[in-house]
């Protein structure tokens, strides 16, 4: 009887916020050089002067010599979920159904396929601190990683963040029962954690033997993913989807989500993608999206193409965008690499560069705007 009447007087409405200040949409992604073309680029990660990502289960790089062109570097039996490299070279590579393994220094072929008595088969992110500790996100215990979409609609939240002692290779959990984690920063003594499913930011202060988690930033426009360290003290956050009316309240609606999940294909499901607009079938068109064949920069996406640049204080200071009309979506991994910003558009299939100007111009912008 409750729930009747919170609905019928709009109390638990499907709200969105509104991307407006530091948030304001612009063009700056689609105005980006391309680095290089790739299938599904992800997983950013500078490792010495290279620039190393993953595509389907392979690792490539690229260096300041390579005109574009990405080199094979590694190949492996499962999909690459989750990259991390360590200030002296050392890669960390979460793999679909695998688990974490290591390549390089002192702990060059470590292995973990559980993390005490979870499987650690999901992993959504990685993070060192130090030669010898790696912090892992499983994103769900329900879902696999590219399983994003499907976790999101059923409301999951059975994710968690361990810390893993590569000398003993002994497990800690950190967190559990998290909607969804996809994104690790160390940054001053304090775990950052992109919590998706529920949009926001959390840390956790390392130096307490039992964190509790404390909001950072809450409410954002879309989903949280991948963070970034900056050379300036801050971070990078890449938002891989937005959020929508439509959306929330098909969340709301379980019965009726229940249905769209088990009777449809996952590409005309009502849910938030890495890229839209390729097909008529799709669950969102018409005039609200299409005018004279065009597609209006305004109009209601369930892709869209956000980097967000974050302060030393880890709150939002700019950012980037590839709005309904453009074609830089499904932004999953931002990296400073080679004196710019480099950016993995997973739904456009391209890795780009934010440059440095292009930053300064922003910040100017926003001034001229207040």
């Amino acid at each position: 009887m409750m729930n009747f009447i919170s609905r019928l007087i709009r109390r638990d409405g499907a709200t969105v916020p509104s991307m407006d200040g530091v948030l304001r949409p612009n063009s700056r992604l689609d105005e980006a050089p391309v680095l290089a073309a790739a299938a599904e680029p992800d997983n950013l990660a500078a490792s010495g002067d290279d620039l190393v990502f993953s595509s389907a289960s392979a690792l490539y790089r690229l260096t300041p010599a390579s005109k574009g062109e990405p080199e094979q570097i590694q190949a492996f039996d499962a999909a690459v979920t989750a990259l991390a490299a360590s200030p002296d070279g050392v890669l960390a590579v979460g793999l679909s159904g695998e688990g974490i393994r290591v390549i390089g220094g002192a702990h060059d072929g470590v292995q973990f396929d559980r993390l005490g008595l979870l499987p650690a088969l999901g992993p959504t992110a990685l993070c060192f601190d130090g030669p010898h500790t790696l912090f892992v996100a499983i994103g769900s215990t329900h879902n696999a990683p590219d399983e994003w979409q499907r976790d999101l609609m059923e409301r999951r939240s059975s994710g968690s963040v361990w810390k893993i002692d590569l000398k003993t290779k002994a497990a800690t959990v950190i967190a559990d029962g998290l909607a969804f984690p996809n994104g690790l920063l160390v940054h001053d003594g304090v775990l950052v954690v992109s919590e998706s499913w529920n949009h926001r930011l959390l840390r956790f202060d390392l130096q307490k033997p039992k964190p509790r988690p404390q909001i950072l930033v809450d409410d954002l426009p879309g989903y949280p993913g991948r963070l970034s360290a900056s050379a300036d003290g801050g971070a990078w956050l890449a938002v891989f989807a937005p959020r929508s009316q439509l959306i929330e309240f098909v969340l709301r609606e379980r019965g009726y989500c229940s249905r769209m999940l088990e009777g449809l294909p996952k590409e005309y499901w009502i849910a938030p993608s890495l890229r839209s607009g390729l097909s008529f079938r799709e669950p969102m068109q018409g005039g609200a999206v299409r005018v004279h064949g065009i597609y209006k920069p305004w109009a209601p996406t369930r892709s869209y193409g956000l980097a967000v640049r974050l302060g030393p204080d880890l709150q939002p200071l700019q950012s980037f965008h590839s709005r309904a009309d453009g074609n830089r979506h499904g932004v999953v991994s931002i990296c400073e690499w080679n004196g710019a910003t480099a950016f993995a558009s997973r739904g456009n299939g391209v890795i780009g560069a934010i440059m440095p100007d292009a930053e300064g111009d922003t910040l100017n912008q926003m001034g001229r705007d207040r």
